[in-house]
């Protein structure tokens, strides 16, 4: 079958056991790619356990992989580096609590255990640092995207709402959106909110759109983009 993008090909294979395996294995190059951007080092299948951490969340990011909400290879490059993040924080934890737990008192074992520490600070010193550069990355990627719309992030936060129940409105409109294709194609091509299509099909009176038309854009924009850190600052939920 010919797909027309990688994105479409990784929806179709979900739930197909033995073309998803075909992907996983003809995309191992890229996995591993990945894991070296990541150690700053080669690295080799059957010998560098960080490759099975990233194989595995490879596969995961095809499961939740959600063809709306932009490139696969980008999305699982995220959540690759992301499991690896996990895996070195935990196998740091568990090195310092096994050095703690040792009991000789010899000077050479403090030392042990007071390097194991060390390692253990400096590696989420690293993250929080990695992270805090990500999220630089991602607010200057974000402004620059909003900017194609006309609004700045000083926009965004006068329109955003304050009393809970518009805040709802305003997340249910931007779910709505994202969930029709017409919708959603109007806004990223055409760069307006349509206000009224919006207003018929979520039954919320038009002059409510357009007060938070700014707050719903960034919404759209941060939910279907690759801003993985913004996303976990900013509560878009909708409940019905």
């Amino acid at each position: 079958m010919e797909f027309n993008s990688i994105n479409e090909r990784v929806k179709s294979i979900k739930n197909e056991k033995e073309k998803l395996n075909e992907f996983i294995e003809e995309y191992k190059p890229f996995v591993a790619s990945c894991v070296e951007n990541f150690l700053g080092r080669k690295v080799e299948y059957g010998s560098d356990d960080e490759l099975s951490i990233a194989l595995i969340a490879f596969n995961e990011a095809i499961l939740k992989y959600d063809i709306d909400k932009g490139n696969f290879l980008s999305f699982a490059r995220g959540v690759i580096k992301n499991r690896l993040i996990d895996y070195y924080r935990k196998e740091q934890r568990e090195k310092a609590k096994v050095a703690f737990l040792i009991k000789d008192n010899s000077e050479d074992e403090e030392n042990d255990a007071f390097e194991e520490v060390s390692r253990m600070r400096s590696f989420e010193l690293y993250e929080e640092e990695e992270i805090s550069y990500q999220r630089r990355l991602e607010i200057e990627a974000f402004k620059r995207e909003l900017e194609t719309f006309g609004i700045s992030l000083f926009d965004v936060a006068k329109s955003s709402p304050k009393i809970k129940a518009t805040k709802k409105e305003c997340s249910k409109i931007i779910h709505y959106i994202l969930e029709n294709r017409e919708l959603l194609d109007i806004l990223l091509k055409k760069k307006y909110l349509p206000v009224e299509k919006i207003a018929s099909g979520t039954k919320i009176h038009r002059k409510k759109i357009e007060r938070c038309r700014n707050y719903i854009i960034a919404g759209v924009l941060i939910l279907r983009g690759e801003y993985y850190y913004l996303k976990e600052y900013v509560d878009w939920r909708f409940e019905d």
